[in-house]
């Protein structure tokens, strides 16, 4: 055993078959199986024997299972004789017909994961020993700890993935405020009209609330705190003063007030205009809308669109049909969208151009409306 667990050039899932073939030896039983057990249900993780109900991907009520006995103790349950015992009227016994068991709990950061277990449809002769029970409790143990140091390299791997994609969004979405402010500087020398000094000013505040905002997820994770009433015509307007929009026009339909995070949904909003302006050219015209059903609000724009063929993967990270688009700027939305617990689709305008359909919003209700 202790050969088996200590290879450091072999994974759990590799080890851990050869560890059931040790203990069906070992112990002398036809099967030996890992199983995981949620919501009353017991599902077979690996399994080494010919036991028909006994194999990797089987699943069976807990009440029908050996193992909802065994999670009850602290140490292993051994039955050498089944129908002797008094198992011979239990549904576990019914189902699965084994004479002889030993299982252990595995117990993954303080909480039952399922058992490790060896059982055989024939009696033993005579009763587990003590160190067959030390033996099979060890095995248990070491596949918890397994699991466990499992799982926290997949969070901290995750973790990694969440601070380079945030990294990421970080400059994705500061480059539109920094080149509003080149712009503004350009227009200031030229003519020395403190109004574009109030502009720069304006843009910089935006990218200091942007770097707060998602270095705070980056260690929080891709969530939302307070949710806070939030105007979307009052939204949508202040977000396309961010945007270089050219002769772009916007459009506002909606005077509907949502329950969110008004900063990472104007994140959106210059995301979603930034998107039809890069996209549609500077003469085009974006629309801000309810959507029929009334469970959410629509982002639309007149022009070119997306290919349908295309319009699955526009979330995927790294998509873009621009250039020297990075193709961030919809996973933004996507993961903002997805992080109040709504849901956000893509389709074609009635002008032909592209629609992004936000639902599922919680409304609380009307405030301003107007157009621009």
């Amino acid at each position: 055993m202790y050969r088996i667990t200590a290879d450091q050039e072999r994974s759990f899932e590799e080890k851990l078959p050869e560890l059931l073939d040790l203990g069906r030896t070992y112990l002398d039983v036809g099967a030996g199986f890992l199983t995981e057990i949620d919501d009353e249900t017991q599902q077979i993780v690996e399994a080494r024997g010919d036991h028909e109900l006994l194999q990797a991907g089987q699943s069976c009520p807990l009440s029908k299972a050996y193992c909802k006995r065994t999670i009850g103790l602290d140490g292993a349950l051994t039955v050498q004789h089944a129908r002797v015992e008094g198992w011979e009227d239990d549904a576990a016994y019914e189902e699965f017909g084994l004479e002889a068991y030993i299982g252990a709990k595995v117990v993954v950061n303080h909480e039952v994961y399922g058992t490790f277990c060896f059982a055989d449809t024939e009696a033993r002769d005579r009763p587990f020993s003590e160190d067959e029970v030390t033996f099979v409790e060890l095995m248990a143990q070491w596949v918890g700890h397994e699991l466990f140091r499992k799982r926290a390299t997949e969070r901290m791997q995750r973790q990694r993935d969440q601070l380079e994609e945030f990294t990421r969004v970080v400059s994705h979405d500061i480059r539109n405020p920094l080149g509003i402010v080149d712009g503004y500087l350009d227009m200031a020398e030229q003519t020395g009209d403190p109004e574009y000094f109030r502009r720069c000013r304006d843009a910089i505040d935006r990218m200091e609330s942007l770097i707060d905002d998602l270095l705070f997820l980056t260690r929080e994770g891709q969530t939302i705190g307070g949710r806070e009433e939030v105007d979307l015509a009052a939204l949508a307007r202040d977000s396309w003063s961010f945007v270089s929009a050219g002769d772009a026009t916007l459009a506002v339909d909606t005077d509907r007030v949502a329950l969110g995070d008004w900063s990472r949904l104007q994140q959106v909003f210059e995301n979603l205009f930034r998107n039809s302006v890069e996209h549609g050219g500077d003469a085009v015209t974006v629309r801000v809308g309810d959507l029929a059903d009334g469970t959410g609000i629509y982002v639309e724009d007149d022009g070119e669109g997306i290919p349908e063929a295309e319009r699955s993967d526009v979330f995927v990270d790294g998509y873009t049909t621009g250039a020297s688009g990075t193709g961030l700027g919809l996973t933004i939305i996507q993961q903002v969208v997805s992080a109040h617990g709504w849901e956000v689709a893509v389709s074609e305008s009635a002008e032909g151009g592209a629609r992004f359909e936000i639902a599922g919003m919680e409304f609380v209700g009307h405030g301003a409306d107007g157009d621009e």
